[in-house]
């Protein structure tokens, strides 16, 4: 049987030369390489082309060695660009390398050859053989290019296996930048970067004020800060406030909003959103997100004009996945509003314009909420459960949405019996019993609620959520005070500033009779976090120390914030207020 070679793209274009020497012009496409101008010959052609055939076919070696032999010969740069080419595709790195260093020696003023020689030595690990590559490459890119140069080098060591070594290297390459004021911002985010992958998260905090100290609005160091914010890292935050009191790009304050967020410092989050959306009013995520907080402290009026200004800019900015997403929770965050004005047909409305399939459970959820406030329990469970699983993940957030389903109408025995039930499949998932233990004591079981909770600290010792629960229930019955106060003090040093669990601190002071610490410590919970639970706490202090009419004003805003709370509504009762 007759065998047959399918020519590269770059023979075939070899043999297009040859067919057409005087066709082509310095504007056509076929002229780009320089082979065209050399003395093609017929030795060399064949030269050429039984190369590409032995490296397409079952002797790469020998292709790579004709061509490396045909770009000395020419000493043309896209030839040994194709030596190092076809000695990569063979998984031949040595013989990549020497086809690199003979480009990059033939043509030293070359940035692209410098480069392959750099990225090379990187795929082959040899981390401390890079720093002159990695200087040259600077050095070679233009003088407008050389912060964006500085600015990939950590993609081009992401790979290597010796994380700090790298760190290491590049620092001491790129040493000479690090004092140009122009350039410092860039070389130092970059030392950051490679820090913080080798895991020297206050080296790289280090690194980020450095390079802002040259220029406090660069964007660079504010970025690399951002990534580091932690509330175990609290010296990054002040470089990415020092950013942020310029004119950041909206960008950067969107992502300052989310990290506040995440650390559950909701009004400063909001008060970023809402300068975004003054600013730059056509950024829709902003409105989301916007619109998703004020959702959550019940500011339904506003939380609505904001959602529906999200929609209206998204259907405005083209589609995709990421512009579906956010529609859906767009709708799905409407239709919590229509109910909670008990207006479930408009709220059905909106969970009927959610197309993406990938939420079909959130907006299950929802049309499951609408049935259950209309008495329909079991009608709601039923469509929970007939949700198809896409993915093993989907039926331990089918279990939970039903909980959720049947904790929000005081079902608890039956929520408490579902997660029993999973737990005993899954005896160390910790998520299950710390749900498990929080049902257990709204049926008054205190002595299953404890032992839940510290069988959740048995396996997960940084559970931040147990410590508290277990704290707080001791300081809500009023038993074993400094036990509950040593316990919400570890889950504080776990989540520092977490405004709930400074409630809880608070609120174990007042039961031990301290109640001016009581009072300052609820006061900067509050501040941080209105919330209807806190303000609860906080207005019964500010009863108890005489100062009636500042606490009515609070539990009358923790009333607006939310009128159904039950630690608010069990306050006013058991102290006969009606504010």
């Amino acid at each position: 049987m007759k065998r047959h070679h399918r020519l590269a793209p770059f023979a075939l274009l070899l043999l297009a030369l040859a067919r057409t020497p005087h066709a082509q012009t310095a504007n056509s496409p076929l002229a780009a390489p320089e082979i065209a101008q050399t003395a093609l010959d017929a030795q060399l052609f064949y030269q050429l082309l039984l190369g590409e055939i032995n490296a397409t076919d079952t002797e790469p070696a020998t292709g790579y060695s004709m061509i490396l032999d045909a770009a000395r010969k020419t000493n043309d740069p896209a030839l040994y660009q194709r030596a190092s080419d076809i000695a990569l595709q063979s998984r031949s790195g040595d013989s990549a390398l020497q086809a690199a260093r003979a480009w990059k020696q033939a043509f030293p003023e070359s940035r692209e050859a410098n480069r392959y020689v750099l990225q090379i030595l990187l795929a082959l690990n040899r981390i401390a053989d890079t720093p002159e590559m990695l200087r040259r490459d600077i050095v070679l890119a233009p003088a407008g290019e050389r912060a964006t140069a500085l600015g990939g080098i950590p993609r081009l060591y992401s790979r290597v296996s010796d994380k700090k070594q790298a760190a290491s290297v590049v620092e001491q390459a790129i040493g000479e930048y690090l004092t140009v004021p122009a350039l410092a911002p860039a070389a130092w985010t970059t030392v950051g970067r490679l820090r913080m992958t080798a895991g020297d998260m206050p080296g790289a905090i280090d690194a980020a004020r450095r390079g802002q100290e040259f220029n406090p609005r660069a964007e660079g160091p504010a970025l690399l800060a951002l990534e580091l914010m932690d509330p175990k890292q609290p010296q990054a935050e002040p470089i990415v406030r020092r950013y942020i009191e310029g004119q950041p790009i909206p960008e950067l304050r969107m992502g300052y909003a989310r990290a506040l967020l995440d650390a559950q410092r909701y009004a400063e989050a909001a008060k970023q959103l809402q300068v975004v959306t003054v600013e730059r009013p056509q950024f829709a995520e902003a409105w989301l997100v916007q619109g998703t907080l004020q959702v959550q402290d019940n500011q339904l009026p506003a939380a609505e004009a904001s959602l529906k200004k999200y929609v209206e800019l998204a259907q405005g900015q083209g589609s995709g996945e990421e512009r579906s997403r956010g529609l859906a929770q767009a709708f799905l965050s409407l239709s919590q509003i229509a109910e909670k004005r008990k207006d479930y047909a408009m709220a059905e409305a909106w969970l009927d314009r959610i197309d993406n399939s990938q939420d079909l459970l959130a907006a299950q959820n929802r049309r499951a909420s609408l049935l259950a406030k209309q008495g329909k329990i079991d009608e709601a469970r039923k469509l929970l459960r007939a949700v198809p699983d896409r993915n093993p993940g989907d039926a331990r957030n089918k279990l939970m949405a039903e909980v959720q389903l049947l904790r929000d109408n005081k079902r608890f025995k039956a929520a408490h019996d579902l997660l029993s039930d999973a737990s005993k499949q899954d005896p160390k998932d910790s998520d299950l019993l710390y749900e498990q233990a929080m049902l257990a004591e709204k049926m008054g079981n205190n002595v299953e609620m404890e032992r839940l909770l510290r069988q959740v600290i048995a396996i997960k010792p940084d559970s931040h959520h147990a410590y508290n629960a277990l704290g707080y229930s001791l300081a809500e019955r009023n038993v074993r005070l400094s036990e509950a106060r040593q316990l919400i003090q570890k889950a504080l040093e776990l989540a520092p500033g977490d405004p709930f669990i400074t409630d809880s601190l608070g609120w174990v002071e007042f039961r031990m009779g301290n109640r001016a610490e009581a009072l300052r410590i609820l006061d900067t919970a509050y501040k941080s976090r209105p919330d209807a639970e806190i303000a609860a706490h906080l207005g019964e202090v500010l009863w108890a120390l005489g100062q009636r009419d500042r606490a009515q004003n609070i539990w009358k805003e923790g009333l607006l914030l939310n009128s159904e709370n039950e630690t608010l509504q069990e306050t006013l009762k058991r102290l006969r207020v009606k504010p």
